[in-house]
């Protein structure tokens, strides 16, 4: 560890991070001599032509830059215009977000075949009721035949999510009838996964496909094959076999860490890793080892997607998002970390190094150099997960460095799935979501926001995501989160019931009645996909619209800054939401793609892009388009409470 301290220009601790325990880490890093995210963010300035997306590079005879003040001043080498451009670098950005979570959706889908035929034993279907559910959803029988047959008939359809080339993938069953009409009409409806990632890249190639608006469909199209696909396969299938969360109390923050245990760190985003390694850290060999080298117990921790998915279904303590990631490690109390995939910086080895923490990659899709790895094999998981604890365990027996673990723990109410919120507001008997549409209809709740999406070192960090939801809830919108803005309001405090006196009146009143708190925590950035069968459940449940576009809802990634997040943002948009992005927004306005983007698309009836660095004017343009959405709907008029006596109820029973 280099002790000479990090000084000149960078940010104050307080002003690179909202969350207290990441600064306290800052500054002790500094001291320390070891660099962090926040400090190579302040260190480096982003390229601003790339930050407009005025260049390509898609060819030799470039790198072209075009000018973003004068957009159409000039043209690229092969004359391409900036909105052709800009098409081509959207549509990869999307392509790479959606075979991200293909990839990742394929590899549970691999998992659930090789468990249902056998040659996996150390995992079993846990939640035969979801299998079932998800099996019907697709119109396959269920009546009368073994789960195993069940089972291999789901995985069979499900892998044409990927691998078919002509048709509609199977999920489409799901999409409300006037929102599918439109997308076949505008030639949309994703095939296969596989195909649409390939002819996006291929279309975006030097040569080929050269209209932006041409290019926008297929982005559109490989958009809803991660939505619609990849990423709902994937959540589908983890809660089958690792069990559909439901509400459980779960700390967050680096106050879970514990100076007498053996903590252990696994960071990324396929539940694999973690469900395994949970099986290690409860082995009562390993817990007795751990004691024999002083520790009262193993403190198993998560971080980042895994974290918080684990977090939903277990209860299992969460230390932090994207952004804390390395700030962590100069706890100097993390014995070892443990990581698969996707979010995880290159950066982590080097600070790893300075606190001789172990670090370990798990996954043949990520290597890191400085890194030791350990392949995880489902086939044999403990193998790797008992050798993540048996280092750990040495490295607490051994350390040597001092340690500062802040104090800060953030209690909350987490594991929000869809299924869990038709239960919560009626109950076994009669779960829907009428609750929820009526309140939507009578004004208690304005409409819903889902605010998800990253941490981005180049804005204050946590901060933009508390100030939105903090002003969604204050207007009576209900917010349902994901990923790393779950932790962010998690951290500040939001998610337990008490939070409901940040509402406006009428959001309060409900959670309250329900006693929920008013931002609902459903997991991991795959598991956006638990919104849009919330979304499509409020259009079947009626009285809200024909479409998912007629719906009064709005999205937001307010820290985005992966590619993932794109790919997002654009199936929403896609699905009919209006979705607004903070921090930068990779097009230059005044060119015909922008206007494509955050006008035309909503005109062919899908949804809008949006964009605010500012999160109070983010809460206005979402709730300007909630209450617009409400009045297309005839409801943005307050309605009068009646009390209806029996012979009104059973007088609207037979109308």
């Amino acid at each position: 560890m280099d002790k000479k301290p990090i000084v000149d220009k960078l940010l104050p601790p307080k002003e690179a991070t909202a969350c207290d325990a990441t600064a306290q880490m800052l500054t002790k890093a500094r001291k320390d001599g070891v660099e962090l995210c926040f400090d190579r963010a302040a260190t480096m300035k982003a390229c601003p032509i790339g930050a407009d997306s005025a260049c390509c590079k898609h060819c030799s005879m470039g790198p072209c830059r075009l000018n973003a003040k004068d957009p159409y001043g000039k043209v690229g080498i092969c004359g391409a215009t900036i909105d052709t451009i800009q098409a081509r670098n959207f549509g990869r950005m999307v392509a790479a977000g959606t075979a991200a979570h293909t990839d990742h959706g394929m590899a549970m889908l691999d998992l659930f075949r090789e468990v249902v035929t056998g040659k996996i034993k150390d995992y079993k279907i846990k939640d035969p009721i979801k299998l079932e559910s998800v099996a019907k959803s697709l119109g396959i029988e269920v009546d009368g035949r073994s789960q195993e047959e069940i089972a291999l008939e789901l995985y069979a359809e499900l892998e044409k999510t990927y691998t078919q080339i002509e048709g509609e993938v199977p999920l489409m069953k799901r999409v409300p009838e006037k929102t599918l009409e439109n997308w076949r009409k505008l030639g949309i409806v994703p095939r296969g996964a596989m195909r649409e990632i390939m002819e996006m890249l291929h279309r975006t190639a030097i040569g080929v496909d050269q209209h932006y608006e041409n290019i926008m469909k297929q982005a559109s199209r490989t958009a809803l094959a991660d939505g619609w696909g990849g990423s709902m396969v994937s959540t589908e299938i983890s809660d089958i076999l690792f069990g559909t969360p439901s509400p459980v109390l779960a700390d967050v923050n680096m106050g879970v860490l514990k100076k007498n245990k053996v903590n252990i760190i696994i960071h990324g985003h396929e539940p694999n890793l973690f469900e395994s390694i949970i099986e290690s850290v409860s082995d009562p060999a390993l817990i007795e080892k751990a004691r024999k080298a002083g520790a009262d117990d193993i403190n198993l921790v998560g971080m980042c997607c895994s974290g918080a998915e684990m977090m939903s279904r277990h209860g299992i303590p969460h230390a932090g998002n994207f952004s804390s990631t390395e700030a962590i490690l100069v706890t100097g109390a993390v014995d070892a970390m443990g990581v698969d995939i996707q979010c995880i910086k290159q950066g982590l080895a080097k600070v790893a190094e300075c606190y001789k923490t172990p670090l370990f990659t798990t996954n043949s899709r990520c290597h890191i150099e400085g890194a030791e790895h350990i392949q995880f094999h489902e086939h044999n998981a403990r193998e790797c997960t008992d050798k993540i604890v048996i280092r750990a365990i040495e490295r607490f027996k051994n350390r040597s460095l001092p340690i500062e673990i802040p104090n800060i723990v953030n209690p909350g109410v987490h594991g929000f799935s869809s299924e869990y919120i038709n239960y919560m507001l009626g109950g076994s008997f009669r779960g829907s979501y009428v609750p929820l549409n009526d309140n939507i209809i009578n004004g208690r709740i304005r409409g819903v926001a889902g605010v998800v999406g990253c941490t981005n070192p180049r804005v204050r960090q946590d901060e933009v995501h508390v100030e939105l939801v903090k002003e969604l809830i204050k207007n009576d919108v209900l917010v349902l989160q994901t990923g790393c803005s779950q932790i962010a309001l998690a951290k500040a405090g939001f998610y337990t019931p008490e939070a409901a006196y940040l509402a406006g009146p009428g959001l309060r009143e409900v959670c309250e009645t329900v006693g929920m708190p008013p931002v609902l925590g459903l997991g991991s950035c795959v598991d956006n996909s638990r919104i849009l069968i919330a979304a499509s459940e409020m259009v079947r449940t009626g009285g809200l619209g024909d479409c998912l576009a007629d719906l009064p809802v709005a999205g937001a990634a307010p820290e985005w800054m992966s590619e993932k997040a794109i790919a997002i943002g654009q199936y929403f948009v896609a699905s009919g939401v209006f979705t607004v992005f903070g921090v930068t927004f990779p097009i230059v306005e005044g060119t015909k793609f922008h206007d494509l983007l955050f006008d035309g698309l909503e005109k062919q009836g899908l949804g809008k892009w949006g964009f605010s660095a500012d999160p109070h004017e983010m809460a206005k343009m979402m709730i300007a388009h909630i209450d617009k959405k409400r009045k297309a709907l005839g409801i943005d008029k307050a309605r009068e409470r009646v009390l209806l006596d029996m012979t009104d109820r059973r007088s609207l029973e037979a109308a």
